[in-house]
């Protein structure tokens, strides 16, 4: 089996991890970075206790009672309904691997996250993709999910918030759209990684709509993306017994020791949230400023959700030159191409905790 380059983390990974790192990172869909002492912090001695006790052994495939407890309680389920992966791009390659079957397909946003694509036609998928569209806010409907919806369709993945774009479906149009699939026996994949952060009303979580699967994990609204836990929500007990079954042949188990670690980061997610909610607001509000400054040369649609947004150049050349350019005066934004949108780029105001304004003064200066 050949993938293609996966031509965001190959972009992320040169920048990231490079020596010196880049001063300023706006690539990242993540929220701002935590430190374990940081994490120790916020209960000491709870935390200790949890992890002196602990057996370095396995734990069940579909995690241990105290982290499908602490997930339920975040999306408001009962936590029979979790099954714990390792990140959410385990739990949609589950997914892809119990759909898989000769002439199955699946459904996706394009502009996505790349690997949702990639994945699925490595296990033998064909995908239709739903066209988020810049002149309509990249607005997300159950009428426009429904337009690459066939008979050959199996499964319908939905992003709210959505990566790259920030747009969000409405849990009434989840709920609408939902109702609609199961008439044709199609689940909804719901993927709420950025779930809660929203820059309007609060939003439930999905996860109680019926005929709807929701995946997430602690990388994206949560920071924690080196504990690399992911989860998945189901209600149907049967599919949910496949699930797990295909969890054991995966990765057999997760760690008891960053299971123990997500149970405690949970147990604080208000103070983790409050960070993020702290970090986003503040760097959006310079965003909005930099794009109201920078109308000329870009275009691009406020977010409504999680921690990214997806300008794009007005005179419509490819962006990966400028975001080079920017990398080189040490701003790091993610070139459209990786999304197969080259005019686009991908930025970030979830990670930066300190000098975003003076990563956006580098790129007003820009003459690219």
């Amino acid at each position: 089996m050949h993938l293609p380059p996966f031509l965001l983390d190959q972009w992320l990974a040169a920048h990231e991890f490079a020596s010196p790192p880049i001063r300023y990172n706006l690539a990242s869909s993540t929220g701002p970075a935590w430190t374990f002492a940081e994490l120790v912090a916020l209960d000491v001695r709870g935390l200790t206790a949890a992890l002196e006790g602990l057996k370095v052994s396995y734990v069940p495939p579909e995690g241990t009672k105290e982290l499908r407890q602490a997930i339920g309680l975040l999306h408001d389920v009962s936590p029979d309904w979790v099954v714990v992966t390792t990140g959410a791009s385990e739990a949609l390659s589950v997914l892809y691997c119990l759909t898989a079957e000769p002439g199955a397909s699946i459904a996706l946003p394009n502009p996505g996250f790349p690997a949702f694509a990639t994945m699925a036609r490595a296990w033998g998928l064909g995908v239709t993709t739903y066209e988020l569209d810049r002149t309509q806010q990249f607005a997300q409907t159950a009428d426009l999910v429904l337009t690459a919806v066939n008979d050959k369709t199996r499964l319908v993945i939905v992003n709210s918030p959505h990566n790259p774009t920030g747009s969000v479906m409405l849990p009434a149009e989840v709920a609408r759209l939902s109702g609609l699939l199961a008439e044709r026996g199609i689940p909804l994949v719901v993927d709420e990684v950025y779930h809660p952060l929203y820059f309007g009303p609060p939003m439930p979580s999905v996860a109680s709509v019926g005929n709807t699967i929701v995946v997430s994990d602690l990388s994206k609204a949560l920071s924690l993306s080196g504990l690399r836990i992911g989860w998945l929500i189901d209600r149907d007990a049967h599919r949910r017994e496949q699930l797990i079954n295909l969890r054991s042949y995966f990765t057999v188990s997760g760690s008891p020791i960053t299971e123990a670690i997500a149970v405690h980061a949970l147990a604080h997610r208000q103070a983790i949230l409050a960070r993020l909610e702290e970090v986003t607001r503040t760097n959006l509000a310079l965003l909005d400023e930099f794009m109201e400054r920078q109308q000329s040369r870009f275009g691009w649609v406020r977010p409504c959700g999680g921690t990214v947004a997806f300008p794009w150049r007005l005179d419509g050349r490819d962006a990966r030159p400028m975001c080079e350019a920017l990398a080189r005066a040490g701003v790091l934004v993610a070139p459209g191409d990786c999304f197969e949108a080259a005019a686009h780029f991908r930025i970030g105001f979830g990670a930066q905790a300190a000098g975003f304004q003076q990563a956006l003064n580098i790129a007003a200066r820009s003459e690219l």
